[in-house]
Parts: C-alpha cells; structure tokens; sequence
C-alpha cells in the first residue's frame, strides 16, 4: 500500500446487510471495482464489498466509499 492510497476493507456480510437496509439499495447499485484493482486487501471475491476510506478537507474529516467487487 502506498501511502498516498486510501485505506481499503472488506466489509462484513452482516454489514454489508445493515448497510444495504440502511441505504435502501440493492448490491449492484453500488460503484463497482474490478478484482483485478492493486488497491484491493487479499482475499476479495466478486460480489465482496470495499470500504475506501478517504481523508476530508477539514483536518481529521474520514470520508467513507463503498464499492462492490467486479470481474
């Protein structure tokens, strides 16, 4: 990981659950990343869910991104 990279992890299936309740979407609405992303944490399957966490404009501000797992 480089350090200009935003951090990612691989959510949760019973967050992904809470998540996709809270949001009222279903898994395909959210963005897609490929498999094959260098960003991505060992160990991601298609349909596996990502947090990116990004910094904000005001110091200390975490932006979180969600992205589902594509071929």
């Amino acid at each position: 990981m480089h350090i200009l990279q935003s951090k990612h992890t691989k959510v949760s299936k019973d967050d992904v659950e809470a998540l996709l309740k809270r949001l009222n979407i279903s898994l395909m609405q959210f963005p897609k990343i490929r498999k094959k992303d260098p960003a991505l944490p060992e160990n991601c399957e298609v349909g596996d869910v990502i947090k990116i966490e990004r910094k904000g404009i005001e110091k200390g501000q975490k932006i979180d991104y969600f992205r589902v797992v594509i071929n």
